[in-house]
């Protein structure tokens, strides 16, 4: 398959304004997130941005960069028009969306996430991590999937919840927030209206549920550090550094 790389990143965060600049041993975060994706080794990697700072950034130092607009509501919207500026007429079959605040990802884990696009039922592949913490457990900011095992290291997701769920003996999943979609499957998702649970939950991954979508979860070793406040920046710095 075709496969391209898409990094939404924008300046409007509100616990680490300008994020993506943030410096991280020498590089700004968002430079070393498309280095991870790059050496993944799946194909073409391009950030996408809505503030030309971020874009003279990525490009100074040797990657891809296009401009979208300010207005978009999730990162979904965001890497379809993006895709759609990249690829007109459609050569791209696979878009993996990898989140611009992971600057430490394991780039193999952004490979693994193409792994249950081998079942030709699937419309939207993502990642899962065995949660080993307890308190991660009852935390609802660690999102849980809540899946039909199909294999030792792979769920067809049923549900995603901040919950504390399924309920009873066995393991848990934290969701990790990387997704690989089939073009078609991205072009129907961006063409939905939110739906009710996504809008209770605050999880986009529902919509596509509720919508009757299949997404399958590959089960990853490596939990990546998503950088959302000044702490995390920190473990990052350290994290890189050495």
């Amino acid at each position: 398959m075709s496969t391209l790389i898409l990094i939404p990143a924008r300046m409007a965060s509100t616990r680490l304004p300008g994020k993506p600049l943030a410096d991280i041993s020498g590089a700004p975060m968002i430079v070393h997130v498309a280095r991870r994706a790059a050496e993944a080794g799946l194909g073409r990697v391009v950030v996408a941005t809505d503030t030309q700072s971020v874009a003279e950034a990525v490009r100074a130092h040797g990657f891809e960069a296009v401009m979208t607009r300010m207005d978009h509501e999730s990162g979904s919207d965001r890497i379809h028009e993006a895709l759609v500026a990249l690829d007109p007429l459609g050569k791209v079959e696979t878009i993996v969306n990898v989140q611009g605040d992971l600057p430490t990802i394991d780039p193999a884990i952004i490979a693994a996430s193409l792994r249950p696009f081998e079942d030709a039922m699937v419309d939207i592949a993502t990642l899962g991590v065995e949660i080993v913490r307890e308190e991660e457990k009852t935390n609802s900011n660690v999102v849980k999937i809540v899946g039909s095992p199909l294999s030792g290291t792979r769920l067809r997701a049923l549900y995603f919840t901040r919950a504390t769920a399924p309920w009873g003996e066995g393991p848990l999943y934290h969701h990790v927030g990387l997704y690989a979609y089939r073009r078609a499957a991205l072009e129907r998702f961006v063409a939905l209206k939110p739906s009710p649970l996504e809008r209770r939950e605050r999880l986009e991954q529902l919509r596509a549920l509720e919508a009757g979508m299949r997404i399958d979860a590959e089960i990853v070793q490596s939990l990546p550090l998503g950088v959302d406040t000044p702490h995390d920046l920190e473990r990052a710095r350290e994290i890189l550094s050495n």
